[in-house]
C-alpha cells in the first residue's frame, strides 16, 4: 500500500508491515473476517487520520472512533444551560474555545454571544479565575468540560478560588469519565469491539487499573498508547498479540503513563468532585460517568443556578443524551457502530463550515478528522 506516513516514516512502515502480517495470522487462527479496534480518544482519531495509518493497515482491521471527545459528548441540555446563564444580567460564561459552536436545542454559545450574551474564551481555568479577580462586580461561571485529564486542574482552581474567597467565581460541572463509558460499550449488544486503544492523557491521571475489567470481565485486549504515529502503530501490534496470547491492559506510553497514574492529581479531583450519573450526547445516561461537586463546595457550584435558569425549550430532559439533529449519527460514530462516511449527512449537509453534529464541530471529532484527512 503506497500511503504517506508523516512521522517516524521508516520505522512506522516496518511496524505496520508487522501489523498487517499479524492481522492475517489472527484472522486465520481465529476464523475472523474482520477485527474491530476502537481508538477511544479523539486525539488518537486525529493522529490516525492525519498520519494515514487507517488507510495503511489491512482492510480487515477496522479502526473505529470512540466517545473520547469531550466536546462531542457534551449534551444539548448542558449547552442550553450555559446559554441560559449567558443571558443573565451581570453574569459571564467563560469557556474553552471549542465549545462555542456546539449546537444546543436552538442555538450555540457562539450564536448566543452574537445576540448579546456575555461569553468569553480562555485557554485555562486559571485564566477564568484571573478575570473574575479583576472584575469583582460581575459573576463568572466557568464551563467544567472534559475527562479525567482536565478535571484535576479545574478542581485545583476551585480550591484556589475558595482559598482566595472569590465570591464571583463558580463552575458548571459537565465532566465525563472514560471507564464507565467503556463499560457501557463493552456490555452493549450493538457494539462489536475486539480491543481498545486507550487514551494516553486520561491514563496519565488514572493509571491502568480502572481498565482491568475490560480484560478480566469482557476478554478484550487493551493498550494505553501515545499520540505519535509510532506509538499508535506499536499499540495496534500489541493488541493483535493479545488476541493470540490473551487479553491484558498493556502500557505502550510508558514515558508518560505509570501503572498507578498520578495519585496527587486524583486526590485533588476527589477532594472537590464525586462521581454522579451523567448523560452523553448521542449515547444516553451512563451511571456514575460524570463528576459533581462534593458537599462543602456548594458556593462554587453553578448547577442550581443553571437549573433555575434553564431554557424551557430544552428537550434533553425528556430524552437524555439522544439530542442529535435529524439524520445526524454522531452517537453511532462515537459507539463505533459506523464510520463517519456512513452517515448520510457527512460531507453534504454536514461540513466543518456548517456542522450539523458535534463530531464535526470539535477539532477532535471523528467526523472532522475524516473530513480533513480521509476523504
Amino acid at each position: 500500500m503506497n500511503v504517506t506516513i508523516d512521522k517516524g516514516t521508516a520505522l512506522v512502515r516496518r511496524i505496520l508491515d508487522q501489523v498487517n502480517r499479524k492481522v492475517d495470522l489472527v484472522c486465520r487462527e481465529r476464523g475472523l473476517s474482520r477485527i474491530n479496534f476502537m481508538e477511544v480518544c479523539g486525539t488518537h482519531t486525529m493522529a490516525i487520520s492525519e498520519s494515514g495509518i487507517r488507510r495503511a493497515v489491512d482492510e480487515r482491521l477496522r479502526l473505529l472512533s470512540g466517545p473520547g471527545c469531550p466536546v462531542c459528548v457534551t449534551t444539548q441540555d448542558e449547552i442550553d444551560s450555559a446559554i441560559a446563564l449567558a443571558r443573565v444580567p451581570d453574569l459571564t460564561v467563560v469557556t474553552f474555545g471549542d465549545m462555542l459552536r456546539v449546537p444546543g436545542s436552538s442555538e450555540s454559545l457562539e450564536q448566543a454571544r452574537a445576540r448579546g450574551g456575555d461569553v468569553r474564551v480562555v485557554y485555562s481555568a486559571l485564566d477564568a479565575l484571573a478575570i473574575a479577580a479583576k472584575e469583582p462586580g460581575r459573576r463568572f461561571v466557568f464551563l467544567g468540560v472534559g475527562f479525567e485529564t482536565t478535571a484535576p486542574t479545574i478542581a485545583a482552581v476551585v480550591l484556589a478560588a475558595r482559598k482566595r474567597r472569590l465570591r464571583n467565581f463558580s463552575v458548571l460541572p459537565m465532566f465525563k469519565l472514560i471507564p464507565p463509558a467503556l463499560q457501557s460499550i463493552a456490555a452493549s449488544k450493538r457494539v462489536n469491539i475486539d480491543g481498545f486503544i486507550l487514551p494516553g492523557h486520561v491514563s496519565a491521571i488514572i493509571g491502568a487499573e480502572p481498565y482491568r475489567f475490560l480484560a478480566r470481565d469482557h476478554g478484550l485486549p487493551c493498550c494505553i498508547t501515545g499520540f505519535e504515529a509510532l506509538d499508535v502503530a506499536q499499540g495496534i501490534l500489541l493488541l493483535l498479540g493479545q488476541m493470540l496470547g490473551g487479553p491484558e491492559v498493556a502500557i505502550q506510553y510508558r514515558r508518560t503513563v505509570k501503572p498507578n497514574g498520578n495519585p496527587q492529581a486524583r486526590k485533588v479531583m476527589e477532594t472537590v468532585f464525586k462521581p454522579v450519573d451523567a448523560s452523553w450526547r448521542g449515547i444516553g445516561l451512563i451511571r456514575r460517568s460524570g463528576l459533581g461537586f462534593r458537599a462543602g463546595f456548594a458556593r462554587l457550584d453553578s448547577s442550581p443556578l443553571a437549573l433555575d435558569r434553564d431554557s424551557p425549550r430544552c428537550s434533553e430532559r425528556r430524552n437524555p443524551g439522544q439530542s442529535l439533529r435529524a439524520g445526524c449519527r454522531c452517537g453511532d460514530v462515537m459507539l463505533g457502530v459506523i464510520v463517519p462516511p456512513e452517515c448520510s449527512l457527512f460531507g453534504k449537509r454536514c461540513t466543518p463550515e456548517r456542522p450539523v453534529g458535534p463530531c464535526m464541530v470539535s477539532s477532535e471529532g471523528a467526523c472532522a478528522a475524516y473530513y480533513k484527512y480521509e476523504q
